[in-house]
């Protein structure tokens, strides 16, 4: 353990994961913003290709029930900041690898997108994920080669390769 209590990782995206739910489910806001910030890390580098899909669905799956949903409402947020198309919607479907009569898909798929993917049975939380996390990372890398260009500032669009 670290000197702030968190658990030493080596390369185990589950391990992160669990101690950061363990973190949200706690009393402190501190602990929500927490789960935020590595919700934010593993979409982004899933978008930037550090991380594979893969990887990142199974970081999401060793969260709580709770903290998928946190999560799920986090890149939805991402999704919608990021203007995603009904193009994006239906290109991101097909490279999650998720069927497109799976509700997270026909939701994702509809003009405009539905973004109530938190609301969805706990049995659907990955697929979810998956189709958000693919949408978000296609129109992400549009605003990445558009409007950030050499002069972004986010730190979010800047991560550092592993």
């Amino acid at each position: 353990m670290s000197q702030r209590g968190r658990p030493s990782v080596s390369g185990s995206f589950s391990t992160e994961a669990l101690w950061n739910d363990r973190q949200m489910l706690g009393a402190s806001s501190e602990d929500g913003r927490a789960l935020r910030r590595e919700a934010e890390r593993v979409v982004n580098e899933v978008a930037q290709e550090l991380r594979t899909l893969d990887e990142g669905a199974s970081w999401f799956s060793a969260l709580s029930p709770a903290g998928r949903q946190a999560v799920l409402q986090e890149v939805a947020g991402y999704a919608m900041q990021a203007h995603i198309t009904a193009a994006d919607g239906r290109e991101g479907v097909t490279r999650s690898g998720v069927k497109p009569t799976a509700n997270p898909s026909v939701m994702m798929c509809m003009d405009p997108p539905r973004y109530g993917f938190a609301a969805l049975p706990a049995d659907e939380h990955v697929t979810a994920f998956r189709v958000l996390v693919s949408v978000f990372s296609l129109a992400d890398t549009r605003r990445r080669q558009t409007y950030c260009e050499g002069t972004c500032g986010h730190a979010w669009h800047n991560l550092p390769r592993r």
